[in-house]
């Protein structure tokens, strides 16, 4: 059994930064929304955050959606 390790190095650093990319994007969604909520209670619309934190989640079940895609395919 021969195992390539240059191979399985590179399996292993993409999954680590799309990982921590993902985790990433879907905290700055989550970080939106909390802002839009504070910025309501103040007297403002929030509306941008909101956005903000929309495409972020639609960034991650993109991504997702695309993981998936790869592994059926």
């Amino acid at each position: 059994m021969n195992i390539d390790w240059a191979a399985l190095a590179s399996v292993f650093g993409v999954s680590l930064v799309v990982t921590v990319a993902l985790v990433g994007l879907f905290t700055l969604g989550i970080t939106g929304l909390a802002k839009q909520a504070s910025t309501t209670q103040t007297g403002g619309t929030g509306a941008l955050a909101r956005t903000g934190a929309y495409a972020c989640f639609a960034l991650c079940v993109a991504a997702v959606t695309y993981g998936i895609y790869l592994i059926v395919a």
